[in-house]
C-alpha cells in the first residue's frame, strides 16, 4: 500500500499486490507448462497439472490479487473506495465529511507476528462504523504511514474549513 497522490485537493492510497500477483501468475504458467509438455509426449495425466495445478493457482489469484485505491477528493468533497478483482469492480462513495479519521487496525497470525490494515472511521449516519482499506492484514510499516497521512490530510481541510467559516 502506498501513497500515490498528497496534495491539498487529493490524496490517494493505492494497494496494487505486484508481488502476489506475478508469483502466482508464474505458479499457473510452471503447471500449465508441465502439464502440457506432459500431455503433448503422449501421457494424458498431464493434463492433471493442467486442471489441478492451473485451477489451483488462478483460484488463488481471483481471491488474493485484488487492487483497492481509495481517494479523498477535497474539491467535490467525496471519498471513494474502489476495488478491482478478476470478479470485477465496485466503487462505493461516502461524503468527505462523514469520515472522521482512520485508525490502524492489528491481529495477530499464529506465529505471534502483528498484522496490521487501514481502517476509515465513520461515527454517525447510516454508513457508521469501521471502514478498512483492505480485506486482508499484512505487515509492515506503511501501514502507520498511510494512516498518519490520512489523518493529516483530513485535519489540514478540518482546518482550513474553519478558517472559511470565521
Amino acid at each position: 500500500m502506498k501513497i500515490t497522490s498528497d496534495t491539498s485537493d487529493l490524496l490517494i492510497v493505492d494497494d496494487r499486490p505486484l508481488f502476489i500477483g506475478i508469483m502466482l501468475g508464474l505458479f499457473i504458467l510452471v503447471f500449465v507448462g508441465i502439464g502440457m509438455a506432459i500431455t503433448l509426449s503422449g501421457v494424458w495425466a498431464g493434463l492433471i497439472f493442467v486442471v489441478f495445478g492451473g485451477g489451483l493457482g488462478l483460484t488463488a489469484f481471483a481471491l488474493f490479487v485484488r487492487r483497492v485505491q481509495v481517494v479523498f477528493h477535497r474539491p467535490e468533497a467525496w471519498v471513494e473506495l474502489r476495488r478491482r478483482s478478476l470478479f470485477g469492480s465496485r466503487t462505493i462513495r461516502h461524503p468527505l465529511e462523514v469520515i472522521s479519521r482512520a485508525e490502524l487496525e492489528s491481529t495477530r497470525n499464529s506465529n505471534g507476528s502483528t498484522l496490521y490494515r487501514v481502517a476509515l472511521v465513520i461515527e454517525e449516519g447510516q454508513s457508521a462504523g469501521r471502514h478498512p482499506i483492505t480485506e486482508a492484514y499484512s505487515s509492515g510499516s506503511r501501514h502507520q504511514q498511510i494512516c498518519e497521512a490520512i489523518n493529516r490530510w483530513l485535519e489540514t481541510g478540518a482546518h482550513a474549513q474553519d478558517v472559511a467559516n470565521s
